[in-house]
């Protein structure tokens, strides 16, 4: 076994990236699903590495101590650009959504442990393939992944996490797109030339901000410190309580309240570009970690078992989508457009989600209330929803107790 320290496993994350980069601009199918760039280099490198191992009987081992940290900081810049005076953009819709949401939560958590119960596997397996992975995708997998891991004794949580995560992006965006055009072939579709008509959102077209400057960057970093070291010491005040939280979810509470707190009182507001570019070089540093690091031959037992499990999340969704959403959200041309985008974030991730939007609007015609809706729901609500759906599902009786 040869081991990496921190400063390789750095340059081997980086370059894991660059690869991914290639990849997904290379291949067509890449490309086309919106599979992230620290997936797909990511889990080459882990096949490869698989191989290598088979053949061979050589490994490669990382340090990872810089992944956690890099976790915590990506939840807090969701927290950071969370701000709670847009919600009156959103009205009734908005909070209407957000019930929705969360009741495919409940469905794909219960889906997830029954069918992991009737397949003889480890309950947490099905709460892995269920809303941990498929609504939160691969961040919040990783991040439960390793607390199933530490704290109940599953040793391959993060493997599985990531192989559900990757396979619900996938199907979330192969079914989106026929869910919509199901839903609206005897509806009325508003007309292309509309598209003005409205100010449109900065997912349908984004425009350029003030400029990220050095001072904004730091400004920023030092936010996502105060949120990582405030959302650590409230997790340990909180762990021996039954108000005990993940760390992350910690974190990104803090991020919230730092946020709004600062806008409010007039002192500061939260450059939201430079909060997402951090955020997204948090996470895909931490993915590329999480990824080229997995250890796929601990997957072999669990795999057409995780298929199965999977194939009927994917058809659940498809069905939650056009009974539940669409109606829900009013049965018209903006509820199937809601519907597409929760087919995207309720299997795989929130880009996947606004791709699947943008592909039917492109040909159908304009949706601003979908694209004010889904990003909102999608980068924030979901994160928070999901933690406590999980929290309480854990206190099932038919889960195992903590380890130690």
């Amino acid at each position: 076994m040869y081991h990496l320290d921190v400063y390789g496993t750095l340059v081997a994350a980086t370059l894991v990236l660059l690869l991914g980069r290639k990849l997904v601009k290379s291949v067509p199918f890449l490309e086309k699903y919106t599979i992230p760039e620290p997936v797909a280099g990511g889990l080459l490198v882990a096949f490869s590495l698989l191989v290598i191992k088979q053949v061979f009987d050589w490994s490669l081992s990382f340090d990872l101590s810089l992944q956690e940290p890099m976790m915590l900081a990506f939840f807090a810049t969701i927290g950071l650009n969370a701000n709670l005076a847009s919600l009156k953009a959103g009205g009734k819709a908005l909070f209407i959504f957000v019930f929705v949401v969360v009741g495919l939560l409940l469905v794909q958590n219960t889906v997830g442990i029954a069918l992991a119960k009737l397949l003889g596997l480890d309950p947490l397996m099905g709460l892995l393939a269920g809303s941990i992975t498929l609504s939160g995708g691969h961040g919040t997998g990783a991040a439960w992944g390793k607390i199933f891991t530490d704290s109940y004794g599953f040793q391959s949580a993060t493997e599985v996490a990531m192989a559900c995560a990757t396979f619900g992006l996938v199907l979330g965006g192969l079914i989106g797109g026929p869910v919509a055009r199901f839903l609206i072939r005897n509806i009325p579709t508003p007309s292309t030339a509309d598209d003005d008509k409205d100010v449109p959102t900065a997912f349908e077209k984004p425009q350029s901000g003030r400029m990220i400057s050095s001072m904004v960057l730091i400004e920023t970093l030092a936010m996502i410190a105060i949120c990582l070291m405030a959302g650590s010491y409230i997790e340990e005040l909180l762990a021996s309580t039954a108000f005990a939280l993940p760390k992350f979810v910690c974190v990104l509470f803090i991020g919230v309240i730092l946020s709004n707190g600062l806008s409010l009182l007039g002192f500061y507001r939260v450059f939201d570009r430079a909060v997402s570019i951090m955020g997204n070089v948090s996470l895909s540093l931490f993915l590329a970690m999480a990824l080229m690091s997995l250890k796929l031959w601990e997957l072999a037992s669990l795999a057409i078992p995780m298929l199965v499990i999977l194939g009927v999340q994917a058809c659940v969704m498809a069905a939650y989508a056009i009974f539940v959403t669409f109606r829900v959200m009013g049965k018209n041309y903006d509820a199937a457009i809601l519907a597409a985008g929760h087919c995207g974030f309720g299997l795989g991730a929130t880009p996947t989600a606004i791709a699947n939007m943008q592909a039917v609007t492109d040909r159908f015609g304009p949706s601003h209330l979908a694209f004010l809706v889904v990003p909102m729901v999608g980068a924030f609500f979901i994160d928070i929803a999901n933690a406590l759906v999980i929290k309480l599902y854990l206190m099932l009786p038919v889960f195992p107790t903590l380890v130690g």
